[in-house]
């Protein structure tokens, strides 16, 4: 009864772990966000971990968020205008985080304003619960 006991805890922590662990894009020193697509449920936050040695931004396309979906953008941005102009205060410093609520379901397409052109682009899908 112990061993199954155990097995099943065993189970439950990896399986936790495994979960929260979608819920967080890394930011790389290959110019890349990883996972460049992830899946989480309404409601749910997504952290933006900048593991490289460089300043990053995460901004969300306009045109590529769901309709009626909030705005997003490192720098508290309302506008992909807003964010491409005051490029200096949407950067993610190397060790830091940003973290976004999504609270509509859809497609949200995003990228590192100053590293675009090097395709820094990631895709997040929120499902319905």
């Amino acid at each position: 009864m112990r061993k199954l006991l155990a097995a099943t805890l065993l189970s439950f922590v990896l399986t936790s772990c495994s979960d929260s662990a979608t819920d967080v894009v890394e930011l790389t020193s290959g110019r890349a966000f990883q996972p460049g697509t992830i899946i989480v449920p309404v409601g749910e936050v997504v952290t933006f971990e900048n593991a490289s040695d460089e300043a990053h931004t995460v901004t969300a396309y306009e045109d590529e968020i769901p309709e009626g979906a909030d705005y997003f953008a490192s720098g508290d941005f309302r506008s992909e205008e807003a964010a491409r102009s005051d490029l200096s205060a949407g950067l993610i410093d190397a060790g830091e985080n940003y973290e976004v609520s999504f609270t509509a379901a859809g497609t949200y397409g995003y990228f590192c304003i100053p590293h675009e052109e090097q395709g820094m682009v990631g895709t997040i899908v929120v499902e319905a619960k």
